[in-house]
């Protein structure tokens, strides 16, 4: 099979891909967001001046992925407090805006703590609002630095499974700079195998329905140079079957207290095939999607996505809106009712390792993730 836009080694790294930025305009500051429900057609940018026009964001998915979720957050409580508007009630409507995505809250409610600590002890609203931007710029800088450090724990741990190089790793959704303040989460770590010359093939699930596999992995995997192949999700059988899978890497948006971890729907399947076939399952997220508070898998809120998105296909430049109806074309009889869960929940016994930035989780159990969680929040007040 002939490899698609393989290129190798240092020459190959990805060019920035400028996906959330803060901006003080003269007519005020804004959050500037890369709309990703345009692409792989066209890079265009949203300009969000307050938090309801980053929520409509969030939900249309225009800007997704749980650490990049978490910074936008951040960034719209700052948004709120710098603008004048109500802060509480912004970082409320954020929180709420996809509710399985754990580090979406976390962000907001750090802005939201810095900004009220700020005005207790000041009492001065502007310096209130500096505080909770700054929160959000810290937030920012250690999800890139997270990231950095996910992909080389992520790397050693895929030489010591797999010894030898040559990786063949599956992944599905999308994980990588379009989902950071780095190079993502899982693509990061493919992307480092990559640049040493130890990834073989990325095979791109293309994930239903809203083809962000397709769309966005592949986007980024051609950007990087890398050698990929996508593959519609109900194709991944056969591929384990034909033995030409040696991993799966996946993200997460809420990792459970037990190891129970809630990814983008079709992650699950992955997960038993992998399983049955002897093949590593390894989730890569930071700490912060590991959510104490969530006892287990079934605790887990999935959000459900509307029903448009399963009966009619969308072309990638014309926004989804936020209505029963999308506006795209219609691919089921008219009045077809469809299940269309955005996650869904993989049990911790499916799962070989849980790979973090503080360190990597195998087997996955309550007692081992929790000494993780303790070690970082430890390595944090150090």
């Amino acid at each position: 099979m002939a490899d698609q836009y393989a290129q190798s080694g240092e020459d190959s790294k990805q060019t920035e891909i400028p996906v959330i930025r803060w901006e003080e305009p003269p007519e005020g500051p804004v959050l500037v967001l890369l709309d990703q429900t345009r692409l792989p057609a066209e890079e265009v940018e949203l300009v969000c001046t307050d938090a309801p026009a980053l929520v409509e964001a969030v939900r249309s998915l225009a800007v997704r992925g749980a650490p990049l979720l978490g910074i936008a957050g951040a960034y719209g409580v700052a948004l709120a407090a710098v603008r004048g508007f109500d802060v509480d009630d912004a970082a409320d409507a954020l929180a709420g805006a996809r509710p399985t995505a754990v580090n979406l809250a976390v962000g907001v409610r750090r802005a939201q703590a810095a900004h009220r600590a700020e005005l207790a002890r000041s009492g001065d609203p502007e310096q209130a609002a500096a505080a909770a931007l700054t929160a959000a710029r810290a937030l920012h800088k250690e999800d890139a630095e997270a990231s950095a450090r996910m992909a080389e724990r992520g790397l050693a741990l895929l030489d010591e499974l797999l010894p030898g190089g040559g990786h063949r790793i599956l992944t599905h959704c999308n994980t990588g700079a379009l989902v950071s303040g780095g190079e993502g989460t899982a693509f990061a770590v493919a992307l480092a195998a990559h640049r040493v010359g130890r990834l073989r093939r990325l095979w791109v699930d293309e994930t239903r329905p809203l083809l962000q596999g397709a769309r966005l992995t592949a986007y980024e995997a051609a950007r990087s140079g890398m050698a990929y192949t996508l593959l519609t999700d109900n194709a991944a059988g056969s591929l384990f079957a034909a033995g030409e899978v040696d991993a799966v890497l996946i993200g997460a948006d809420r990792i459970a207290a037990d190891g129970s971890v809630a990814n983008k729907v079709g992650s699950y399947p992955l997960a038993v095939l992998a399983r049955y076939h002897h093949v590593p399952f390894i989730v890569v997220a930071p700490v912060t999607t590991v959510d104490p508070d969530t006892p287990d898998g079934a605790s887990i809120e999935v959000e459900q996505r509307p029903g448009h998105e399963v009966t009619e296909l969308t072309a990638p430049q014309v926004p989804v809106a936020g209505g029963e109806t999308g506006g795209g074309i219609p691919v089921a009889p008219l009045g077809t009712q469809a299940y269309n869960p955005a996650f869904d929940v993989t049990p911790p016994e499916l799962v070989t390792a849980i790979v973090t930035e503080e360190g990597a989780v195998s087997p996955v159990t309550a007692e081992a993730l929790a000494e993780l969680c303790a070690r970082a929040r430890q390595a944090t007040i150090g």
